[in-house]
């Protein structure tokens, strides 16, 4: 959906890159006379948010998503371009004494709810951490209060307080990481797979919780996850990611509906269908290049039914087509 007339959207992210140097000790090198082994992680991805919205990424394992979630909360710094949020450059933002403002707007909900709590802190101590670190309560009695409100947001008991993580269950340690993300009121919440390690049952509560929580505070969703039913409940926009880049771009209807790119294609035949129960549903063709040494030109091409000699050169651009971002030669050239 589009912002309000003048409105920019709340975050916009612009030809982010992450390298990573994979190299071996600098005396192995020598000795075996072997280079320096560079990892283009994200290459050069670009997508708005408008406030409110939710933005899901997905792809294989590997393809850079959770990169991008770490390159959007500043926990890594991009190797190129950059991250504007509410019309400021954040990453500029996050070195300075105004980047702890920015941080109390921009939070992360991690993937294993069972690896991104300490196990030695009660939940009172886990989700009163960024109240006390960003100086929002100052005595016990206010501590208690926000918290125990922030777990009842969750569908927790304020009585949970005095717990320790094992004594919960996947769910609802993963509703604790939202009570802690939800501490400081943030604008723009990412959720890197928050789902993913919980069962399909738990995982309908915990999204069904999501989204009430976006409705009532307005919340903007960087929302990342290879599961793409997951994607088709919590999504306004999808972006679908291949080794790094961004392939497509589109609304949630547009791409379920009409999906342009062969990739994309690819990924949505791989579900199975309750109305197509008699059809063999058709496998994600071929395996993930290696990143290290990615195909020359489109580097889908080696999986692509599509592929011509322009597409094995020629590194193609994201370009609009009927309103749908789409990076790909066979779309460009009308041949599919």
């Amino acid at each position: 959906m589009s912002a309000t007339a003048g409105s920019a959207p709340l975050v916009q992210a612009h030809d982010l890159a992450k390298t990573f140097d994979v190299s071996p000790p600098w005396l192995n090198r020598v000795l075996e006379g072997k280079p320096r082994l560079l990892l283009n992680a994200v290459d050069g991805v670009s997508f708005d948010i408008e406030k409110g919205q939710t933005l899901a990424l997905v792809g294989e394992s590997g393809c850079g998503k959770s990169t991008v979630a770490k390159l959007l909360v500043g926990l890594y710094r991009p190797t190129r371009g950059g991250l504007t949020f509410d019309g400021q450059d954040a990453h500029a933002a996050f070195k300075t004494a105004e980047g702890r403002k920015l941080r109390r707007r921009i939070q992360m909900i991690f993937q294993d709810p069972y690896a991104s709590l300490n196990p030695r802190w009660i939940v009172e101590d886990i989700v009163g951490e960024p109240l006390k670190e960003h100086g929002i309560v100052t005595n016990e009695a206010e501590l208690e209060e926000r918290v125990g409100g922030l777990l009842k947001s969750v569908g927790l008991s304020p009585l949970d307080m005095a717990k320790y993580p094992h004594q919960f269950s996947g769910g609802q340690r993963q509703r604790i990481s939202i009570a802690r993300a939800l501490a400081t009121q943030p604008e723009f919440l990412v959720c890197d797979e928050p789902t993913s390690a919980l069962d399909v049952s738990v995982q309908a509560q915990v999204l069904n919780i999501m989204k009430d929580l976006q409705r009532q505070h307005g919340l903007t969703y960087l929302f990342i996850s290879h599961n793409l039913a997951v994607v088709r409940h919590v999504s306004d926009q999808v972006g679908v990611m291949y080794l790094g880049r961004l392939v497509e771009l589109a609304g949630k209807h547009h791409l379920f509906d009409n999906p342009r790119h062969p990739y994309t294609r690819m990924l949505l035949d791989a579900i199975p269908k309750m109305h197509d129960t008699g059809r063999a549903r058709t496998p994600v063709q071929g395996e993930v290049p290696n990143p290290l040494n990615p195909p020359t030109g489109c580097t889908f091409h080696p999986r692509c039914p599509h592929a011509n000699a322009r597409c094995k050169a020629e590194r193609p651009a994201l370009l609009t087509f009927q309103g749908v971002k789409v990076a790909c030669h066979a779309v460009e050239e009308g041949r599919i």
